[in-house]
């Protein structure tokens, strides 16, 4: 019988925790949705209670190769996407040789008729947004692609560089080039990058324009879960972020979905990450491993496969 397990960790100080289970139907599945509150009370909001989020799936008759073969049917040759424009920030939509040499249409690797949408399974939560964090000692680049759970579309991305603000400049260009210089973008990310604190703004805007969230909603996105591979990014990385920039975690960071549990679960074998679901679904890779962007998109195309095979989100 699938088991929904939602992991709630209290203060450092307390060593309890309080698992609570939902039964679904047929085989044991650990679900992390996981809210903390291991933070410094001063920097960490009062939360409401975290909503239940169940999942359920089955195989579809559709494989791998049946899918991949549908993927490259469309016979565009792939352009790295211009960092300009996804931060809107392009100020070349008129020059031919840009437009000819970076991709402007931010659906191109996501569009849902690769897949057969009949094998699709009713979902009563509306929009998924997949996210994927970079950087090791502070935020450099934050993506986030929304993709609708009914029907695989791609809805809208968010993508902001980041700009340190715990570091000197010298230290600041360092850790860029050794991040961006390989990519050759780290010139695009001098030119957009702004601190934390703004892109959250940033993106509380984003989120509100697509009636995702509104302030005084607290922890609740509506109709809506953030999707990671891993807890890194949402457990670690930006509590740690938000002590750096003084400001408090928001509350809409309290939940999300480990693609790796659900990966795990319902496929019956253990990714260790991106890379490795990419390979064993025979998905190719598309762009750059470790540019955010690339890497969100990505993950997305992952998560299309885990719904067309019959994974199913349920919000209570």
């Amino acid at each position: 019988m699938y088991s929904v397990v939602r992991r709630i960790l209290f203060p450092a100080s307390s060593t309890s925790r309080l698992l609570r289970r939902m039964t679904l139907a047929r085989f044991s599945f650990p679900l992390s949705l996981l809210r903390s509150n291991v933070f410094s009370p001063s920097l960490h909001a009062n939360v409401p209670p975290s909503r239940k989020l169940a999942v359920s799936a089955s195989l579809s008759s559709m494989n791998s190769a049946a899918l991949e073969e549908a993927s490259c049917s469309k016979g565009h040759r792939w352009k790295p996407m211009c960092l300009y424009f996804t931060q809107g920030k392009c100020t070349k939509m008129d020059e031919k040789v840009h437009l000819e040499k970076f991709n402007h249409n931010l659906s191109m690797d996501l569009q849902p008729n690769a897949f057969d949408q009949n094998n699709l399974r009713p979902q009563n939560m509306d929009y998924l947004l997949v996210l994927d964090l970079e950087g090791k000692i502070e935020i450099l680049e934050f993506p986030v692609v929304m993709i609708e759970a009914k029907t695989l579309k791609f809805i809208d991305l968010f993508h902001r560089f980041v700009r340190p603000t715990g570091m000197n400049d010298q230290r600041v260009a360092q850790y860029v080039e050794g991040k961006y210089g390989k990519f050759g973008v780290d010139r695009v990310w001098h030119d957009t990058a702004i601190p934390f604190r703004d892109v959250l703004e940033e993106f509380e805007t984003w989120m509100t324009n697509h009636q995702l969230w509104k302030k005084g909603m607290g922890a609740s996105l509506n109709h809506a879960a953030f999707v990671t591979c891993g807890n890194w990014d949402l457990k670690t990385k930006v509590p740690q972020q938000c002590k750096i920039s003084k400001i408090r975690t928001p509350s809409y960071f309290m939940e999300w979905i480990n693609l790796k549990d659900i990966y795990l679960n319902f496929y019956h074998r253990r990714a260790t990450g991106m890379m490795t679901m990419m390979r064993e679904l025979d998905i190719r890779l598309s762009g750059s491993h470790h540019l955010g962007i690339d890497d969100t998109i990505n993950i997305a195309r992952v998560l299309q496969r885990l719904l067309v095979d019959g994974l199913i989100f349920r919000l209570p």
